[in-house]
């Protein structure tokens, strides 16, 4: 126990301070106060020194004998048992000074996550409520620990930076819970691809919010979270609340139109494809893959951009030129930038033609 700490308890005043000021101004001793109440001395004594607590049926007890309120004395042990509790978490937090260090508190605070705190242990609860945990053992028993866990069911112990991931995942809960969702239709959600799949040929200025939109109205939460330093994710998709809400967060690492609508589609794929007690990160180094099912969602996802027979017609010309992607563009309802992407990937076009038909895009 640090000497500060030691201080601070010896400084805290208990409910017995108040009953023996109280006895001694109407000349009343201890041994009468028992006498009155029906307690023996002994449990009057440890009352007094706040050893025991003041019960209701005490402080009911004490309102008979000394006239004030009963309500007064569970007020005042109220007070004081909280303050004592406070003062023991704040001495157990400081051991956990090294956890902090590991997240990215800076850039939290600065996209308004967390408030600005400038103590330590301030910052560690401002984290923790963050997380809406009670403590940071806590947070390693779900996201690090307990792959069963009702909270979060994926142990992140062997990705790269573990906290960062964890705060970018939290984050799309939270904003989840501010979006109007209609209840989940699984049908609902695969009918609305097609109007989605002609927002991605489109591109309207506004399609981050026509997607969201359209999204909430078959049951999905669409959140848009930013990335957190060297956490590389690109997206996710998993059930919360409880496995009643599917949510499909997306990061817009690359910042081009081909990226950002393989990644919904794909994750759209999980969605649609897969179990709701399955969690899918994308682009996180170490974080656990079930291959057959990252496939079935590239799948998908390619399917939905461009159809496999116009893909393989459009690929079976020896030169492909811009002209070409801008007529199956057109013949496909699928954004040039898209196609481009889909060859460049395919090792069909190099990296550096045609990156001019995408579009920047910048989800935050």
């Amino acid at each position: 126990m640090s000497k500060d700490y030691q201080i601070k308890k010896e400084l805290l005043s208990p409910p017995g301070d108040t009953l023996q000021e109280t006895i001694d101004k109407i000349g009343m001793n201890q041994y009468e106060l028992a006498e009155r109440l029906g307690k023996n001395i002994k449990n009057v004594n440890q009352i007094i020194k706040g050893k025991e607590p003041i019960t209701t049926d005490t402080a009911i007890a004490l309102e008979k004998v000394l006239g004030v309120p009963a309500d007064f004395w569970l007020e005042r042990e109220r007070q004081y048992r909280r303050e004592q509790t406070e003062i023991i978490f704040d001495e157990y937090l400081e051991e956990c000074k090294e956890w902090i260090k590991a997240f990215p508190t800076t850039v939290m605070t600065k996209l308004g996550w967390i408030p600005k705190v400038d103590d330590t242990i301030e910052l560690i609860k401002v984290v923790l409520s963050y997380f809406g945990i009670a403590s940071p053992e806590q947070w390693e028993k779900i996201y690090i620990k307990d792959e069963e866990s009702v909270a979060f069911r994926m142990s992140l112990a062997h990705v790269n930076e573990p906290q960062s991931i964890s705060a970018w995942l939290r984050k799309g809960e939270i904003d989840a819970r501010e979006l109007k969702l209609k209840e989940y239709s699984k049908d609902n959600f695969k009918n609305a691809l097609i109007d989605i799949k002609n927002i991605s040929y489109k591109h309207p200025k506004n399609f981050k919010e026509q997607l969201q939109k359209i999204c909430a109205e078959s049951g999905v939460a669409l959140i848009y979270t930013p990335n957190l330093p060297k956490a590389t994710i690109s997206g996710a998709a998993r059930w919360i609340f409880n496995t009643t809400v599917p949510l499909i967060q997306l990061s817009g690492r690359y910042k081009t139109n081909d990226h950002f609508w393989f990644t919904f589609f794909h994750e759209a794929g999980h969605i649609l494809l897969h179990g709701k007690k399955d969690i899918f990160l994308e682009d996180v180094e170490g974080s656990e893959m079930n291959k057959q099912k990252e496939e079935e969602a590239d799948l998908f996802a390619r399917k939905w951009l461009i159809g496999n027979d116009d893909y393989d017609e459009l690929t079976t010309n020896y030169l492909i030129t811009e002209e070409l992607i801008l007529k199956y563009s057109r013949k496909t309802k699928t954004h040039p930038g898209i196609i481009v992407g889909r060859l460049q990937h395919d090792g069909l076009l190099p990296h550096s033609r045609l990156n001019h038909l995408k579009e920047h895009i910048e989800l935050i």
